[in-house]
């Protein structure tokens, strides 16, 4: 306990850094789409493996309802139309591939007659992180608001709510990634949902500790490692010393 203390008060120095330690901005929220402003949040979804499709077409019995995963090299099969590429593709533009397909079996009757629907998205992700009991990757649905991604997420005790981060990386290196910081408490009591955003493949929320929280933890990282050590060394000789009693014990008369 003593080691703890004098490492938190080490610590404690750190404390107005660890407030200003974000580069959020409050302009980037602009990077992000509001619930009401779209019924999702892309304008097309990018099939990939392992996406889960549900083909329809009722002229077409031996396809209607195929359910079909996406493989690892792109492709879907169907009975009697073969293998058709389907990773890298939205739905639409799959749908008009198959239809190009069976066109030549089947003269349609309608302008449309092949739908492809997503059953179950499995390619890409969101991300919670922090202070949450659960956190990680969680599939992206389209319709994922961070609002309900931290709720799912269940925040554990040392989680900052009042300073969530809410980043959208960038894959080019001339474009620095958006971030902006989401008051959930207030949220969650007043209703405020002005920055209650849509998330896409690739988000990230962000749920920093307390700075109790963060202090309890940076000790931790110092002084476990040191009582793992003595632990250690205090078994190996309590090993050795029972293992010398055994063998030079005296006899009894």
């Amino acid at each position: 306990m003593q080691i703890r203390s004098l490492i938190a008060v080490l610590l404690l120095g750190n404390i107005m850094c660890l407030g200003g330690c974000y580069s959020s901005n409050p302009e980037d929220i602009s990077a992000f789409m509001k619930p009401q402003e779209a019924e999702t949040s892309t304008d097309s979804y990018i099939l990939q493996p392992p996406d889960e499709v549900l083909v329809s077409c009722s002229e077409f019995p031996s396809i209607d309802n195929q359910r079909q995963t996406i493989r690892p090299d792109g492709k879907i099969s169907l009975e009697d139309i073969g293998e058709i590429q389907a990773a890298g593709i939205t739905p639409e533009q799959l749908a008009e591939e198959i239809r190009l397909k069976v066109i030549q079996l089947y003269q349609f009757k309608t302008e449309n007659p092949v739908n492809v629907t997503i059953s179950v998205f499995r390619s890409k992700f969101y991300y919670v992180l922090g202070q949450v009991y659960s956190s990680g990757p969680k599939l992206y649905t389209g319709r994922d608001t961070v609002s309900r991604a931290i709720s799912r997420a269940r925040p554990n005790l040392l989680a900052r709510l009042k300073h969530v981060q809410v980043i959208k990386p960038s894959s080019d290196k001339n474009v620095k990634p958006a971030v902006f910081e989401l008051n959930y408490d207030r949220l969650m009591a007043h209703g405020d949902n002005t920055k209650d955003v849509l998330l896409r493949d690739g988000d990230i929320i962000y749920i920093p500790p307390t700075i109790f929280g963060w202090l309890a933890m940076k000790a931790d990282e110092f002084v476990s490692p040191i009582e793992r050590a003595f632990t250690g060394v205090y078994t190996i000789r309590r090993t050795l010393s029972q293992r010398t009693n055994y063998y030079y014990s005296p006899i009894e008369q």
